[in-house]
């Protein structure tokens, strides 16, 4: 038998066979639209003012949803912390509140405004929603990313400002939005990460910051006159009131952390106002030297161990007597 779709059918032939293949494959969708063009060329007077009507109300109610939410973010503004906290908030919360009730509102104007053209809304309403559907199962990504920057923003783990740290990557957050956190990195870069890869997160900016400061000694080194150099370093760091706003605890002397043949190990805690450790640190290596050079101490080598800060909550569990 002849297939009915080769290049040698007659023109006729192929025509009738093109009609039929268009007939059995065009979307049923084609019933939204009318039988003709004439109602839309003979719209009312009536009919266009409903529609016009439908246009300005819509759009003075999202003008109204806009104010509003500008409103509610600029009296969350200020300088303090926990206002800035709020104001993320409020931000993220009104901004994905007003996208959605601008989309509802824009929706249900755009099916109320269809009749006006003849259109049967049943279809398009139902087009809409495979539409959502499969747009549901398509971004998926896109889904996870937005709700985990929602629950980021909500539950307060980090806003822009805070120095964090996520495998690999840690910097300062430059720009937070539903999907993707930008972090400027140490060697300046900026970093972007989308929110849903975020699982465990670091936040170096909370409460306090953390550094260790061991001293080795030579082995001839007497550890009595050690120890009072040190704390007469500590002291002064802690009186210093050039420093002392950036204390929270310490200077302080843990004592002897470690010891063998070739030297002795003294370790000394301070713990700072966020991301202030490494700098006093700094001063604090400093203060011991000179101290040191005055009493004639010889020194084996001073390094540090950074200690990310941890919540207040913990801190009876990280008390200095308990460090290793």
């Amino acid at each position: 038998m002849e297939n009915p779709l080769t290049l040698a059918q007659s023109p006729a032939t192929w025509d009738d066979t093109s009609l039929n293949l268009f007939q059995c494959y065009t979307p049923p969708l084609i019933k939204i639209m009318p039988s003709s063009f004439n109602r839309w060329l003979n719209l009312t007077l009536p009919n266009i003012l409903h529609l016009l009507g439908i246009f300005v109300i819509a759009l003075v109610v999202n003008r109204v949803l806009r104010a509003i939410s500008n409103l509610l973010i600029k009296h969350a503004a200020s300088q303090t912390r926990a206002a800035q906290v709020r104001e993320q908030q409020t931000r993220t919360l009104a901004g994905v509140l007003y996208g959605a009730a601008s989309k509802v509102i824009w929706g249900v104007a755009l099916l109320t405004a269809l009749p006006e053209f003849g259109i049967n809304v049943t279809p398009v309403a139902t087009l809409a929603g495979l539409a959502s559907l499969a747009l549901g199962f398509g971004a998926q990504n896109l889904v996870r990313d937005i709700i985990t920057g929602f629950y980021i923003i909500l539950e307060d783990q980090y806003i822009v400002g805070d120095t964090i740290q996520f495998a690999d990557y840690a910097g300062r957050v430059e720009h937070l939005t539903l999907r993707r956190t930008v972090l400027r990195d140490a060697r300046g870069a900026l970093v972007t990460i989308a929110n849903g890869e975020i699982r465990t997160v670091s936040n170096l900016s909370r409460d306090w910051s953390q550094a260790f400061v061991d001293v080795s000694l030579a082995p001839e080194c007497p550890i009595e006159k050690t120890m009072q150099a040190l704390e007469t370093a500590a002291a002064a760091l802690r009186g210093d009131p050039a420093w002392s706003q950036t204390l929270v605890d310490g200077p302080r002397i843990l004592g002897v952390h470690s010891f063998d043949r070739s030297s002795s190990t003294v370790r000394l805690q301070v713990r700072t106002a966020p991301t202030r450790q490494d700098e006093v640190a700094r001063e604090l290596r400093r203060r011991i030297q000179v101290e040191f050079q005055k009493q004639g101490i010889p020194i084996s080598s001073v390094h540090r161990i950074e200690l990310a800060g941890v919540s207040h909550s913990s801190q009876e569990a990280a008390q200095p007597d308990g460090a290793n």
